[in-house]
């Protein structure tokens, strides 16, 4: 189990150095560290904040995949399902379409965002909630029926907008990782860490709901408190990566079923390897978005989309063969 999690930290630790150097202009670690110039300004304020962003999104969208096919018992969930992404996004397009960005800048659309997200996860807990009592399925339902309202504003709100205001949108939609300042990448992992932490804590827990609640109610787990505990986390989670990245599809649900397949559905082994794994795949993706058609940027979350796609695809061939087999 260890030599997996450590196999997995070390692909991390590859990736995290090597990314800073790759681009279309070269980079030199040491006139980078003796503070000359372009070196300098290259490696810590354009491309170290952009791979320090990734890592942490990245690991933290892979654990909030993980965390919700397990309550959920779903094997296609994803941290948007249950609709907080949505929220954010609603917040973020309203701050664009309203006006508010210009008033504090980008991190008005962060605020915006991040309000959005906080307002769907209490929307989804009131109507999921029963009473003292909250169950996986009426949680999806609930987290279902709010993402597809918050969809439906966002068209809306986009039919409203200007060309300029359309644009932003349809721009912020694709999530993208930007060099963002130190504290801001501070802020996002003072957050999500400790949240990645709380759930890697309670992983023999996530183990028995993951084979149904009346298995975890029959062995001492309150079923309903630990639901709501790990809606609250990975809706944090996913929530703040929203908030700052915009919506960046595929990690959450690719990184786990690869490692599922490969190490098991053991949550105290499958939670640290998803995050570093994670952390990888996502440096890898926003490290081609840079590259590929520089100086021009792709979206990452286009990048996601297609090293995602067909790889779950042949996921999915590959699981079915087996099961033939």
């Amino acid at each position: 189990m260890f030599g997996a999690a450590a196999a997995s930290a070390a692909v991390m630790l590859a990736v995290a150095l090597a990314a800073p150097l790759i681009g279309s202009a070269h980079v030199d670690y040491g006139r980078a560290l003796a503070g000359l110039s372009p070196d300098r300004e290259i490696l810590f304020y354009a491309r170290l904040p952009r791979v320090l962003l990734s890592l942490v999104a990245g690991g933290a969208l892979a654990v909030a995949g993980v965390l919700f096919q397990a309550l959920l018992r779903d094997a296609l969930a994803t941290p948007y399902t249950l609709g907080i992404s949505s929220g954010a996004s609603l917040g973020a397009v309203m701050a664009i379409a309203f006006g508010w960005q210009g008033v504090a800048g980008l991190s008005g659309i962060w605020s915006a965002a991040f309000a959005g997200a906080g307002a769907a996860l209490f929307l989804v807990l009131g109507i999921a909630s029963e009473g003292r009592r909250l169950s996986s399925f009426t949680l999806l339902l609930a987290g279902v029926t709010i993402n597809s309202i918050c969809l439906a504003l966002i068209l809306f709100l986009q039919n409203l907008a200007s060309f300029g205001q359309s644009f932003a949108i349809v721009r912020w939609l694709m999530g993208g990782i930007e060099a963002v300042d130190y504290s801001s990448i501070g802020w996002l992992a003072a957050l999500v860490l400790p949240l990645c932490g709380f759930v890697f804590w309670r992983a023999r827990e996530w183990n028995l709901l993951a084979v149904g609640e009346d298995w975890a109610m029959a062995r001492g787990v309150s079923t309903s408190r630990l639901l709501l505990a790990g809606y609250f986390a990975g809706s944090l989670i996913a929530g703040s990566v929203t908030a700052l990245t915009g919506p960046i599809g595929f990690v959450g649900l690719i990184v786990p079923h690869a490692l599922r397949l490969r190490f098991g559905a053991d949550h105290r082994l499958l939670i640290p390897c998803s995050f570093f794994a994670g952390a990888a795949f996502l440096t890898l993706c926003d490290t081609a978005a840079r590259t590929l058609l520089a100086p021009a940027e792709l979206p990452v979350g286009v990048i996601t989309a297609l090293a995602g796609g067909p790889f779950f695809i042949w996921l999915l061939r590959s699981r079915r063969r087996s099961l033939w087999l």
